[in-house]
């Protein structure tokens, strides 16, 4: 059984190290327009690479900082360009550190919603399957329903921000899902 939240602490995962990442654009653009009792803090994907002999109790301080941030939030949203058909490498990586250790992994049970973004007009569309089969491998719980693709997002940021109007809304369409769905409190969207 789900416990209602009265405040809903959600962490952003960028799927690029970009400094005017589209990505992270798109995150902050969310985050611009969530309710007062839902916050949104960005992480920083980058990672050193997923090496198993540093995967330990006294391993790199950053990793634990990074799976600490995602075990203490109410859910994860995923912002990712698509690479060459796929996942970017440093999401990939970020994911695969998250996804540690077996069995007791920080995602494991966490809601879950995946955002696309590209300046082509298919909105990186084909990255969405890659990220979700890794999430579910995990198994973290990925929001149903319609996929969120946001083409041509060259002209929908300003400032390195996400700025359109129709695309937000959209996104915060599937936010709110998310939150409905895992009984996160919905009346905090209303």
């Amino acid at each position: 059984m789900h416990k209602i939240l009265t405040h809903v602490r959600l962490v952003g995962l960028p799927g690029s190290l970009r400094k005017a990442s589209f990505s992270r654009g798109t995150l902050l653009g969310l985050r611009n327009r969530l309710p007062d009792k839902v916050s949104l803090d960005i992480l920083d994907p980058q990672l050193p690479l997923y090496n198993e002999d540093q995967d330990r109790p006294d391993g790199p301080e950053e990793i634990h900082r990074f799976r600490q941030a995602i075990q203490d939030s109410d859910g994860l949203i995923i912002a990712t360009p698509e690479y060459n058909h796929g996942i970017p490498g440093v999401l990939k990586n970020a994911l695969d550190w998250a996804s540690r250790p077996y069995g007791k992994s920080c995602l494991i049970n966490k809601p879950a919603l995946v955002i696309s973004v590209s300046p082509a007009f298919t909105g990186g569309a084909r990255v969405h399957g890659q990220v979700n089969e890794t999430l579910l491998s995990i198994p973290a719980q990925v929001v149903g329903g319609p996929q969120v693709v946001i083409g041509g997002i060259e002209s929908k940021t300003s400032d390195g921000v996400l700025v359109d109007q129709a695309s937000l809304n959209f996104a915060l369409a599937a936010l709110r899902q998310m939150v409905t769905s895992f009984r996160l409190n919905s009346r905090l969207f209303a």
